[in-house]
């Protein structure tokens, strides 16, 4: 498994290192800090307090809403450095919307279903949209001016439902994973394919590149997790429900730790394991979930901040519980309660790294202390499960997105 680390390996300029041969492509697709919020906006906390409320009344703590979507909205995702959200939801539709006042940057249009996926580039410079149609569609920023001006770039097709997007952490790759058991890879801006990675047998529910960007891991319905070297179709290893100690039913939620050794993946029994992935096995299995819930959401807590040893992780599941570990032991630190499932588990950049954020169906966020399990805030104003939520303007902002149809901005 040792990487080849030479100059034909790389694409991208200067830092922006990718671990792919560009000739490996073999297919041509066709074609900080405080913002300014208006905390006065009473129209605005009006027009969101008028949402049925079945006799129950909702304090709406929000700084902003986005209310453009008809029906529910799926995902949201924050650029990663200015002040700008982009949703998806079931009207087919998605939006780049600036959080300060709510106002439509860009309509993401050309789909033909739900879109349930978008993600920004790790430069902020594009924008994916993923859907259930199995279309991928990218956006990019006009000019150099501000990141007002967006245009159609292209779209990507493969896939047959898109169930996740997710960018290379320095290069402008983009990573999809289907419903029919295929994983995607594309060059943007060129559209290439770069490789489909074939190794499933059922729906690719999660995947990741690591955070070095050296590797892939991919896990889904079929019990499977894979490791990939992106260059090659043929899987690193492959850890199957044939391997007892690996069982989880089918696979919902991973995520890589900061320094790209530990892989830990949750699934629809409850169950957690933890992968190493130089390896290629379990190292442990983690069990503070109820039996037969899904684990729905992972993330890695850097604590340190220095990206070394296993650190903590925190999972979230339809218990309504996010649980803390500590990888290095295996044991239970802290269980955080919800009143309905966990749907989203996000954690702010340095120096707040010691915290933890969790949407869930309960209509509710909170913002909690890793390192004690205490609750810091909690972020009501949704009238219906939070589906989605994303961490913007280094963490400053959560962005939340409704079943109610509704997108909301809450300080941090």
């Amino acid at each position: 498994m040792a990487s080849h680390e030479t100059d034909q390996d790389y694409i991208g300029e200067g830092d922006a290192e990718v671990f792919i041969d560009e000739d490996e492509v073999y297919a041509e697709v066709p074609d900080d800090g405080d913002i300014p919020m208006d905390d006065g906006d009473d129209e605005a906390a009006d027009q969101v307090g008028d949402l049925p409320t079945d006799g129950e009344e909702i304090k709406d703590i929000s700084v902003q809403h986005f209310r453009n979507h008809d029906g529910s909205v799926f995902t949201v995702s924050c650029h990663p450095t200015e002040p700008l959200a982009a949703s998806g939801g079931e009207d087919d539709l998605g939006y780049v919307w600036d959080m300060t006042d709510g106002e439509v940057i860009v309509k993401l249009t050309g789909h033909t279903d739900s879109v349930s996926n978008t993600a920004f580039s790790a430069d902020g410079e594009m924008i994916a949209t993923g859907g259930m149609d199995g279309k991928v569609r990218v956006w990019r920023r006009v000019g150099k001016e501000n990141y007002r001006t967006w245009e159609f770039l292209t779209e990507l097709q493969g896939p047959d439902e898109v169930m996740w997007l997710r960018w290379h952490p320095r290069g402008s790759i983009l990573l999809a994973g289907s419903n029919d058991s295929t994983v995607w890879l594309w060059q943007l801006p060129s559209g290439n394919t770069m490789q489909v990675f074939a190794g499933h047998t059922g729906p690719v529910q999660c995947g990741e590149f690591t955070p070095d960007g050296k590797r892939i891991v991919t896990a889904g319905a079929d019990g499977t997790l894979i490791y990939w070297d992106p260059r090659s179709p043929a899987p690193v290893f492959k850890l199957t429900p044939q391997d007892a100690r690996f069982e989880l039913d089918a696979i919902t939620s991973l995520a890589v730790n900061p320094s790209s050794t530990l892989a830990v993946v949750g699934g629809t029994s409850g169950s957690v394991r933890v992968v190493s992935l130089s390896k290629g096995e379990v190292v442990g299995a983690l069990g503070g979930h109820a039996e037969g819930e899904s684990v729905e959401a992972v993330q890695f807590v850097d604590l340190s901040g220095t990206a070394t040893g296993p650190g903590i992780v925190v999972t979230g599941g339809t218990d309504g519980k996010a649980c803390i570990w500590d990888v290095s032991t295996m044991r239970l630190r802290a269980t955080l309660e919800h009143q309905d499932a966990v749907t989203s588990v996000m954690v702010p950049p340095s120096p707040n790294n010691h915290l933890i954020v969790t949407a869930s169906a309960d209509k509710t966020l909170k913002t909690w202390d890793a390192r004690t399990g205490t609750l810091v805030k909690e972020y009501t104003g949704h009238h219906g499960p939070v589906l989605g939520a994303s961490l913007g303007l280094q963490g400053s902002v959560v962005v939340s997105a409704g079943d109610d149809g509704v997108c909301l901005v809450f300080t941090m």
